[in-house]
């Protein structure tokens, strides 16, 4: 199926910026408060970089941030300074930077709720490895949403119903595709059940590296992944699929961005142990996805039986495509009619 097809109507977005809110500095929250709800919605990045403007992502396009909504005239944009980025540090931080060392080192951290904090400044080497950053100069704050729905385009082509299982997938768009949010929502799925597939709830382990997909604060999920799913929050990937398949007894087990080799050992050892397998990647398309080196042995090995395809046009999280078999040949995905759409802006 080649084109953008929503098998069912996009659902409402819930609302990310009550969590929002307590991390942005007062300049910008207030002058982000004065927006239309309408445009807050479609926001998907916050950068904040001392010494330049505020800018804002929307639809994929950087946008200048002024009073009530984009500015046209450079002279109202909201121009930040060290004191901006310095407030913004320490609400995230808890006004402690030093607790953060570790998400310092990967550059990037995660707030309640899943929206995920990119950094920059100076890089501190140790052995010639970064061990941390130092001299802030910019942060992304990048708005994760909770799309109760997103996934149920998705769902009746990958559950096997005469051998009751999950086939083995892979989830792939480009950065900001919506993978991340379309990925939430099919484990929320598939822990929930879904009665009109005859599909029952099962168990799901869930390595979460970057606290994005359950939005962990303290180890507790603060969205909706289901009641039977089983969290294993800011682990590497590898480390935590095995954890999970030794002491969970999942069903399914599921991650976000594989492509490192550790990743691909772990999912094949799992996919041995008979438990289905989700997975998110970055990729454009198929033929990406087969040219990235680190996932080529997994798909080699005929270890990935769907993979998903997911857009940006008209939103991001839209069905584009989706492929099965030994060779992942196109399958066809029929319209039910409904207008096409996606999760919503700002998803991973």
């Amino acid at each position: 199926m080649n084109g953008s097809v929503l098998i069912e109507p996009p659902v409402p977005c819930t609302d990310p910026w009550p969590r929002l809110w307590p991390f942005l500095p007062e300049r910008v929250a207030c002058l982000l408060k004065g927006w239309p709800r309408s445009l807050l919605g479609a926001v998907e990045e916050i950068r904040l970089r001392a010494g330049r403007p505020l800018t804002l992502t929307v639809g994929g396009q950087a946008v200048p941030a002024g009073p009530g909504g984009p500015a046209g005239d450079p002279a109202a944009v909201l121009q930040l300074d060290g004191s901006d980025l310095q407030a913004c540090v320490e609400l995230i931080s808890g006004s402690s930077l030093y607790a953060l060392e570790e998400e310092l080192k990967r550059g990037f951290l995660t707030l309640p709720g899943g929206h995920r904090v990119g950094l920059t400044g100076q890089a501190v080497l140790n052995d010639g490895r970064v061990r941390s950053l130092k001299h802030l100069a910019g942060l992304n704050i990048r708005v994760a949403r909770e799309a109760r729905g997103a996934a149920r385009p998705v769902v009746p082509h990958l559950y096997d119903r005469e051998a009751d299982r999950i086939r083995h997938t892979i989830l792939v768009s480009p950065p900001g595709g919506g993978k991340t949010t379309v990925l939430r929502d099919l484990v929320r799925l598939i822990s929930s059940g879904v009665p009109s597939l005859h599909l029952a709830g099962r168990a799901v382990g869930l390595a979460d590296e970057r606290s994005e997909v359950a939005g962990c604060y303290r180890g507790q999920p603060r969205l909706d992944v289901g009641p039977n799913t089983d969290v294993l929050d800011n682990c590497p990937k590898a480390e935590g699929l095995m954890m999970l398949l030794r002491s969970m007894g999942p069903r399914v087990l599921a991650t976000d961005e594989i492509g490192q080799g550790s990743d691909v050992d772990a999912l094949l050892e799992a996919q041995n142990a008979g438990v289905s397998l989700l997975a998110t990647a970055h990729a454009g398309s198929v033929g990406e996805l087969f040219r990235r080196p680190g996932l080529q042995r997994l798909l080699a090995a005929g270890a990935v039986e769907r993979v998903v395809v997911l857009g940006r046009s008209p939103t991001p999280g839209t069905l584009v495509e989706v492929r099965g078999g030994w060779h992942l040949e196109p399958l066809e995905v029929k319209s039910r009619g409904q207008t096409p759409g996606g999760v919503g802006p700002g998803s991973g």
